[in-house]
């Protein structure tokens, strides 16, 4: 289950992240994962039990889709493929093997709840990619 060991890994750094934050648990974790990953719906699907006594349980999970899109030389243009293991032109074609979007795999956000909040369920920090603070994961795709 190669999807687990994401999980884990996606755990393991968000965990690490909270720790020297001094969070008492995570409330949200935000990815995006290209369409060629072909894992988003398991990794939502193990998420939960891979999470099970860490910080991130109970954590919600969202995953926002990169399309693939690739760059036609003859077209001199973007383009996003009929189909997903297509790489070809879709108006004249030809084959597109540069992949410009679809491969990444990026932790864009967490959110935290801290360990002295009074409203335990609120969340109190977010670490935001828009912030320049996105990270790769492990055995990341791009």
């Amino acid at each position: 289950m190669h999807e687990l060991s994401i999980a884990n890994a996606l755990i393991e750094q968000v965990g690490e992240h909270a720790a020297s934050s001094g969070a008492e648990r995570v409330a949200t974790i935000s990815i995006r994962m290209g369409a060629l990953s072909g894992i988003a719906r398991a990794l939502y699907f193990c998420f939960p039990s891979a999470s099970r006594g860490t910080i991130c349980e109970g954590a919600i999970l969202h995953i926002d889709e990169v399309p693939l899109t690739v760059m036609c030389t003859h077209c001199e243009a973007v383009k996003t493929p009929a189909a997903l293991y297509n790489f070809r032109c879709p108006d004249c074609g030809r084959p597109t093997p540069k992949v410009l979007t679809g491969r990444e795999m990026q932790l864009v956000s967490i959110e935290l709840v801290a360990a002295n909040a009074d409203d335990a369920s609120a969340p109190k920090e977010q670490l935001v990619a828009s912030r320049k603070q996105s990270h790769e994961m492990p055995g990341s795709m791009t």
